[in-house]
Parts: C-alpha cells; structure tokens; sequence
C-alpha cells in the first residue's frame, strides 16, 4: 500500500513552463476516489494556493490522501505532501512530507536549492540534516504533477512522444518516463470526455505487474487533469477516477 500510494500521487502529474499561462490557477481543486477491485478504498485531493519564499512568488500545493471503509479500519493511512513551486521557472523550491501508512510515519522537508543543484533534507523522525546533490531541474513528486501538466502541448503532440523528468524523492534521485499512446473518448462521472492516453514507466516489482502497467487518463483541453488512472497490481487492479473539481482556470471541455 505504501508503494501503491506514493507511486499514484506521482501519476496524478501527467502534465514548462514553455506556455505563457500554465494550466492551473490558485483556488483549482481536485477531488479523487480510489477503488481496489469493487471496494472504495481511499481518496485524495489536490488544491493550490499563491504563496511566497523569501519573497519570490509561489504556487503552494498540497495533496492529502486517506484511507476510507474497511480499509482504513485494518490499515489506515494519512498522508499529506506539500510543495512549493516557483512561479517563473516551475521548479520546487520546499517539499513536505507528513504520513502515516500502517503507522509507518515519516515527518521530513526538504529545501531544494535549484541554481545548486543540491537538495537538503530535514529528516523530523530521527532528528538528522542531510545535504544532497541533485540531477538539474529536479522536481519532486508532488511538483512534477504541475510542470508536467504544462509541458505536454495539445496541438502538436503525437501519438509516442516521450517525456522525461527528474525527480528527487526519499533522499535519492530518479529518471521518470511518460509515453503517449494516442486518445480515447472515456465515460467521467461528468459525461464523455475527449482524453489524451500515457503510460508511464514504472518499476516491475512486488506490486506492479509490469514497466507498463499503468494508464493514465488526461482531459485534452487547456487544463489537462488527470480523469482516470488505472495500475495492474500483482493482485487486482486500482483505479483512481475524478470525484470532484472547481477552479479550473480553462472550461472543461466535455463532449456530450
């Protein structure tokens, strides 16, 4: 589960700032429910904020996720991540991380310093200050879900682009890898919506079947949310859908 949850959180980022406006705003929030199988397990919501550090502006976004039903009687799960993403070059510049899975708790924040290269990290557990060398424009896992977003162009992207990102996370460094493999009307809680379909690359272990093995569902207009993530686990599927949204800074365009 503890895999499972951080990996999803890092999925609901398909989608640099190379667009004049980006695809969000302050006030934009998200809503989505979580199903293992037929059961309604957990849900997660996303929402940002303006904000500033040291007195460069800020996008401060937060992604809360929590176990409901059964589950979170047998194995209930907090979790709370937050960034804060630079709003000229879309890099994070402060990561928090509050969660509880099982009670596993990990308390930690991490101060990136971009022009650096460098990541220095602030583990609450144990009381440690940890300094790290990053790959360049890292983002981490939540931040990655807003430059993503405004990197994939809708005119002119074509069925097998392959997008790259960077990702520092739990002190280590990452090569993320996002392909596009067409789009596929889908039916939304909303109505049918036009999407455009990824895959991204993830590691096969004890939880996912394959590199493969999870599709992501993103709304082909200005806003490119995430509608509908899908993940073959070893046993069973998740399926992680849009519950919720408001603030959307572009129409959300629906088909019928």
């Amino acid at each position: 589960m503890k895999k499972i949850v951080s990996v999803l959180l890092i999925l609901f980022s398909i989608h640099s700032f190379a667009q004049k406006k980006p695809a969000y705003q302050e006030g934009e929030w998200l809503k989505f429910k979580i199903k293992y199988g037929w059961f309604n397990t957990s849900e997660a919501t996303l929402s940002i904020k303006n904000s500033s550090l040291q007195g460069d502006p800020m996008y401060h976004v937060t992604g809360y996720g929590k176990t409901t039903g059964m589950l979170d009687v047998f194995f209930k799960v907090r979790n709370n991540f937050e960034t804060y993403i630079s709003k000229e070059t879309g890099l994070p510049h402060k990561f928090i991380r509050k969660t509880s899975e099982g009670g596993h708790i990990k308390d930690k924040m991490i101060d990136f310093v971009p022009s650096q290269n460098k990541a220095i990290v602030h583990n609450y557990k144990y009381d440690t200050v940890s300094s790290h060398e990053t790959m360049p424009s890292s983002q981490d896992m939540l931040s990655a879900l807003y430059y993503l977003r405004n990197k994939v162009d809708i005119k002119t992207i074509k069925k097998g682009d392959e997008f790259f990102l960077n990702l520092f996370f739990d002190e280590e460094n990452f090569n993320f890898k996002v392909k596009y493999v067409g789009d596929e009307v889908i039916k939304t809680k909303f109505g049918m919506v036009n999407t455009m379909v990824f895959k991204p690359y993830v590691q096969a272990d004890k939880v996912f079947k394959d590199e493969e093995g999870v599709t992501i569902w993103i709304s082909k207009d200005h806003n490119k949310i995430p509608l509908k993530i899908e993940a073959d686990i070893l046993v069973g599927s998740i399926v992680a859908s849009l519950d919720k949204y408001s603030g959307l800074r572009n129409p959300f365009l629906i088909q019928y």
